[in-house]
């Protein structure tokens, strides 16, 4: 009985460290910009950004979320890089951005998660889309030289599963080289703003905070929305970014 009552213990408490630790691993880092390749030594000249920008290559979009599960913590990640739409640049002022998210397309390193995020929490089958819009300009206090970074806040309308609500953050941006702006940010969210059900049960608990966290890599477009080049190795767009059509 003795025996048997260790075994038990064993499972329950070193069953879930062993899943998380062997089998899953550590969760992917959180999102952040990478290094600028088209900065040089010495000062930096500004450039003109005005215009617009849209989603090109390497741009991710997800979440990250606390999991408790018989007792031992774990994170949650799921990503996607299926993020289209843009912004509208105008002298000193970001004054448009929409995006929008495959909510479908998002995946963790867990099938069964994704199984039930594609299901009961997101129900992506009637709600396909995430999407941001810009409700206030956003006021920069400069136009950064190549290689540097700066920081602001945005305001907009986060819908998520059919529900829409105002939304501020801070964002950060990146000018990795003349025609590549890279911006990033970690929204944090209350599942039950947006009348997300939590999916905790019996031995698996999850909070209801979460983040999300966004890589956007924007490139410049023409005059109908779409970008000035496309590398070879990509699929083009097959809509043009068009401001405030969400």
């Amino acid at each position: 009985m003795v025996v048997a009552l260790v075994a038990t213990a064993a499972v329950l408490i070193g069953g879930p460290y062993l899943f998380f630790a062997v089998f899953e691993g550590s969760p992917p880092g959180v999102l952040h910009l990478p290094p600028a390749t088209g900065a040089a030594s010495g000062p930096l000249q500004p450039g003109p950004v005005s215009g617009t920008w849209v989603i090109g290559p390497g741009s991710l979009a997800g979440y990250r979320v606390h999991e408790l599960l018989f007792g031992q913590s774990h994170t949650a990640v799921g990503r996607t890089a299926k993020v289209t739409g843009g912004l509208v640049i105008s002298g000193t002022q970001v004054s448009a951005a929409d995006f929008t998210v495959d909510m479908a397309s998002v995946k963790s390193d867990q099938g069964a998660r994704d199984v039930q995020f594609r299901g009961f929490i997101m129900e992506t089958s009637d709600y396909p889309h995430a999407t941001f819009q810009l409700t206030s300009p956003i006021q920069l206090t400069a136009i950064p030289d190549v290689g540097r970074t700066i920081t602001a806040q945005a305001m907009g309308d986060l819908t998520l599963r059919g529900v829409k609500r105002p939304i501020a953050f801070s964002l950060t941006a990146e000018r990795l080289d003349a025609d590549r702006i890279d911006l990033n940010a970690e929204i944090p969210i209350s599942l039950s703003d947006w009348h997300i059900p939590n999916p905790s049960f019996a031995v698996a608990q999850v909070g209801n905070n979460g983040v999300l966290e966004v890589l956007l890599s924007l490139v410049r477009a023409d005059a109908r929305g779409r970008p000035l080049e496309t590398p070879a190795t990509t699929t083009p767009p097959t809509t043009a970014y068009v401001p405030g059509t969400l």
